[in-house]
């Protein structure tokens, strides 16, 4: 449908794509600057000690610690592979300054010895902090499970230890023989010139006794830590308070999740729907770092990262329903838990590849908002059957208004939303304008009296270097900007449907932000970065069927914003009301009651398959 597009680009792509290399260029040149001037400090500086040159010494020091801190990560790691790792470098640096006050210091006085004493016992306290320390966290963050909305007093979970003390920890720990090397190497400095004056140079040794101290008041602090969380390494007694809580709240339904911290979205967007639904629903994830970056919620949480432990969670037993909002490989463990009939509610409907994957398949039910996303499973024929795809609407719309702050007279100027999406995993998809076309759309804006907001997908930059580019351009452009005040939108507030709220038209890219805007009637504009000719691009993305279109060259950009400034030019106000219903479903019933329906329809043939196969016994109305 619309042809193949693989092969052509926009020029400003073009140009996108040379960049790449020369970027890539740029930081594999820095890393090579950054790695030998780390590594031409250290012979430097045994060199000026045996020499010795104290005053080049000084010198030197400094200019290592300071290569060590701009030392990119990857050139680090390579170093440790090379057995030039952190705590090798460090010791030379040490051992260094040992060897100058050695060739220096007359008559070998008590605090050199205290000094090399103090470097020891440095490494050895380190150690033993580090060992704490990994001890103390995989107590408190690597627990078998980890729940949010669950009372568990019984297991008497203590407050965990402040980040920063378990963080501090292995080579982060080097840097405080600072204390002891910067004042040696300068009391060095002094000695070299002849002077009696010894006061920097038992600095050094009072300097490694900070260090020693400081690591000494964090071992103590760990000790206690570790005491008080001894009884959190029972991990049966943590799992079966968890089991025990879930199976008395008998969830019917669970909300099931995987994926990086910055995927939480994918899931948070569900989170107020399932709320207001009547059936009890639990959230399972499976990944640690999603039980913060999930976003608030009274639903109760629990994260089981462990598929052996998953497995053998008698608490799911009586789970009927499992929504899943994204496709991924750990949703298999959820799966193929008897009994339970598994339904793919996605993250979005849009046009973009990601919403018919062949994987969805997989589920017994496949869920979509409206008509255009049961068109779009059987024009891609990709084995997801008609009958499993149920028209349920969008709830999570309801709170989005068709009207603006400029459109009620409380704003001076007009807002355009730009909401780009994320570059993908494939440069060939065309989807992005971020990195052809962001900076050059915002700054057109700019030179415009309208009100900038920029929402970037949560993603942007993830993968690619050219779209870490394009965004810090774009926030150099409205942070540069003067006059109105424009507004730059990287974390979770405002919200992406307030931000549709503020809007009164929308500059974006093909997603699911697109169809979700339809449901506002506000006017938007997609960007067509392949310069597909118009009708062949509404032809093979329908969520652009009330669009209007801007090509790589913004050319149409001053007449759109003329039309939709000008009373009854707005020449596509027919075609969005019309896609509303296509894209979105009809707004009667209420789009949550025709989800709770469905949730319920779900539940109820899940109990008719169980019955079917003798599980009745662990359906949760036969607990009741």
């Amino acid at each position: 449908m619309g042809g193949n597009i693989k092969g052509r680009r926009a020029p400003n792509a073009l140009v996108a794509l040379v960049r790449r290399p020369a970027l890539r260029s740029l930081a594999a040149g820095r890393r090579g600057v950054f790695t030998a001037l780390t590594l031409a400090s250290y012979p430097a500086l045994l060199a000026a000690a045996v020499w010795p040159l104290p005053a080049t010494f000084a010198v030197l020091v400094p200019l290592s610690y300071a290569a060590e801190a701009a030392l990119p990560g990857r050139a680090a790691g390579a170093l440790s592979r090379a057995h030039l790792g952190a705590t090798v470098r460090f010791l030379s640096r040490e051992t260094a300054a040992v060897v100058l006050l050695a060739r220096l210091a007359p008559g070998r006085p008590w605090w050199f010895a205290a000094l090399a004493a103090g470097l020891f016992l440095f490494h050895g306290l380190r150690a033993v902090q580090t060992w704490l320390a990994e001890h103390v966290d995989r107590r408190h963050n690597q627990m078998p499970v980890v729940t949010r909305n669950i009372d568990l007093p019984a297991l008497r979970i203590p407050p965990a230890p402040p980040q920063a003390l378990l963080t501090w920890r292995g080579a982060r720990l080097l840097l405080l023989d600072a204390l002891a090397v910067v004042p040696a190497a300068a009391g060095a400095a002094g000695l070299g010139t002849g002077l009696r004056w010894t006061g920097l140079g038992w600095m050094g040794a009072a300097g490694a006794a900070v260090a020693l101290a400081l690591e000494a008041a964090a071992v103590a602090a760990l000790l206690a830590h570790a005491r008080r969380a001894r009884h959190l390494g029972d991990r049966r007694r943590l799992l079966a308070a968890v089991d025990d809580w879930i199976t008395a709240y008998r969830p019917e339904v669970v909300m099931y999740f995987s994926g990086s911290a910055t995927s939480a979205y994918q899931a948070t967007m569900w989170l107020g729907t399932l709320e207001r639904i009547t059936p009890r629903t639990l959230v399972v994830l499976r990944d640690r770092p999603l039980v913060t970056a999930l976003g608030a919620t009274t639903l109760p949480v629990v994260c089981i990262p462990s598929s052996v432990d998953l497995m053998n969670f008698r608490a799911l037993d009586g789970v009927r329903v499992a929504l899943f909002p994204a496709n991924v490989g750990n949703n298999i463990h959820m799966l193929r838990v008897p009994g339970v009939r598994s339904v793919f509610i996605g993250h979005g409907d849009s046009d973009k590849e990601a919403s018919f994957n062949p994987y969805t398949k997989v589920y017994d039910e496949v869920w979509v908002a409206g008509p255009a996303g049961r068109d779009r499973y059987l024009r891609a024929q990709v084995g997801v059957r008609d009958e499993a795809v149920e028209e349920v609407g969008r709830p999570q719309l309801a709170g989005v208004l068709r009207t603006s702050p400029y459109a009620e007279g409380a704003a001076p100027y007009r807002t355009v939303l730009y909401a780009p999406t994320w570059e993908g995993w494939s440069d060939d998809l065309f989807h992005s304008s971020l990195v052809a076309m962001g900076p050059a759309i915002v700054r057109a804006l700019l030179g415009r009296p309208v009100r900038v907001i920029y929402k970037p997908h949560p993603l942007t930059g993830h993968r690619s270097p050219a779209a870490r580019a394009a965004h810090r351009k774009i926030m150099a452009l409205l942070s540069e900007s003067t006059g109105i005040p424009h507004l730059a939108v990287t974390g979770r507030e405002p919200s992406l449907y307030e931000c549709f709220n503020e809007a009164d038209v929308m500059v974006s890219d093909i997603s699911s932000v697109v169809s979700d805007f339809v449901a506002s009637g506000k006017p938007y504009v997609v960007a067509n970065v392949a310069d597909l000719p118009p009708d062949r691009f509404r032809e093979r993305y329908p969520a652009a069927g009330a669009a209007y279109l801007l090509g790589p060259d913004l050319a149409e950009l001053p007449d759109i914003l003329r039309r939709l400034g000008a009373p009854g030019e707005d020449d596509m106000a027919a075609a969005r009301r019309a896609l509303r219903a296509y894209l979105l479903g009809a707004d009667h019933p209420d789009p949550l009651a025709r989800f709770e329906e469905a949730v319920r329809r779900a539940v109820a043939r899940a109990e008719a398959r169980a019955r079917s196969l003798g599980l009745e016994a662990l359906a949760p109305s036969a607990r009741d």
